[in-house]
């Protein structure tokens, strides 16, 4: 069983700053994409970022190039979404994921393309 458990959301003004982790349970997780989702109140889950089993590759949501940055530690288990420049619109619950496949091909952009997900951590931006 893949346990990941998100930190570091948290409430921040509009400009501000925070970087979320994912920490993940097994020690298989450098084999697989992982990627971030956020859900706003009365809104869909919608696609962030994704980052490759490597960390060369990675994916953006067109909102958000140039201000997010997801990165890995393998070492660690772990994946980061370092936000700048936040705004108000932003705020939501913030999951991370597991890609389904660990086909070094696989780094999906929607959410069937994951199978394992944390609890999420709230982002909220003040304006």
């Amino acid at each position: 069983q893949v346990q990941l458990v998100e930190s570091g959301g948290g409430l921040v003004q509009a400009g501000g700053s925070l970087r979320l982790s994912c920490a993940a349970s097994v020690s298989s997780f450098s084999n697989y994409a992982m990627g971030w989702f956020r859900q706003a109140p009365g809104k869909e889950r919608d696609f962030v970022a994704a980052i490759s089993w490597s960390g060369r590759t990675t994916y953006y949501a067109d909102s958000v190039k140039g201000r997010f940055t997801i990165s890995r530690d393998n070492a660690k288990n772990t994946v980061y979404l370092q936000m700048n420049s936040l705004k108000p619109e932003e705020t939501a619950v913030y999951y991370c994921a597991r890609a389904a496949s660990s086909s070094y091909r696989s780094i999906p952009r929607t959410g069937p393309g994951y199978d394992y997900w944390g609890q999420g951590t709230q982002v909220t931006v003040s304006s």
